[in-house]
């Protein structure tokens, strides 16, 4: 017999064991049901009361001395109908706690949301940036390049510029050191630093991805969704975009 079915009527480990002994030992004092289940008389004493609560075990009196007694298992049926009515009771409850729990959770402001990708990922990154563009309408973003990333950004998608330019999205782009080229749709500008940084970085809405190697120098990268994050890196961008 699989007992995992009492527990998903909510018996602990312990009253199953109680309730079952007691199916087998017909009427029982709670001594005699703690030596059976090995455990101690005050917590069977508990379990027999929790088990009357339920309507599965009743008891009677003899010189004295209380015996218990389970009752048909046809009672648990009766435990699966309450339950059924308990949680619908709960579901009526909760269609009127909703909204104060909505209004609770709106108060508490935007919750950024940080994605992790593995270096096998990285295209995954590029598609939610062509994706994103195209469902928001906002046809353009913006990418701080560095030269240390390149070769690895486009793995297993090399046609990604193609892609861009064909679903008519533009990019503008901050080049940190030498190199890079112009493919379409796209404005370049140069960072002269002699600063080498590993990071590249892209803005697009609602969205910031930071792309970058690890210790095996594998890229890696970690997108951040948060409308209060992209629009004060977009603002920081643009900013350095007109001084350049």
């Amino acid at each position: 017999m699989d007992i995992n079915i009492f527990k998903k009527l909510g018996f602990s480990d312990k009253a199953t064991s109680i309730y079952l002994a007691l199916l087998r030992l017909g009427p029982s004092s709670v001594r005699q049901v703690s030596k059976v289940v090995e455990v101690n008389r005050g917590t069977v004493h508990e379990v027999l009361k929790w088990l009357q609560e339920q309507g599965l075990v009743d008891y009677y009196e003899k010189n004295t001395k209380q015996f218990f007694v389970a009752e048909s298992p046809d009672k648990l049926e009766q435990v699966v109908q309450l339950r059924a009515q308990e949680l619908k009771d709960v579901g009526q409850t909760l269609k009127l706690v909703i909204p104060e729990l909505k209004s609770i959770h709106d108060k508490g402001g935007e919750r950024p949301v940080s994605r992790y990708y593995e270096h096998d990922e990285i295209h995954l990154i590029l598609e939610n940036v062509l994706t994103t563009c195209e469902q928001t309408g906002e046809m353009l973003y913006r990418t701080y390049s560095t030269a240390g990333m390149r070769e690895h950004l486009y793995k297993g998608f090399e046609s990604f510029s193609d892609a861009r330019i064909a679903r008519k999205i533009s990019v503008k782009v901050i080049a940190i050191g030498e190199g890079g080229e112009l493919r379409g749709l796209d404005e370049r500008k140069w960072l002269k630093t002699k600063i080498k940084t590993p990071t590249y970085i892209i803005i697009y809405p609602g969205k910031t991805a930071y792309i970058s190697l690890n210790a095996q120098s594998e890229p890696v990268g970690v997108v951040i969704e948060n409308d209060g994050v992209y629009n004060t890196q977009k603002i920081i961008f643009d900013s350095l975009w007109e001084q350049l």
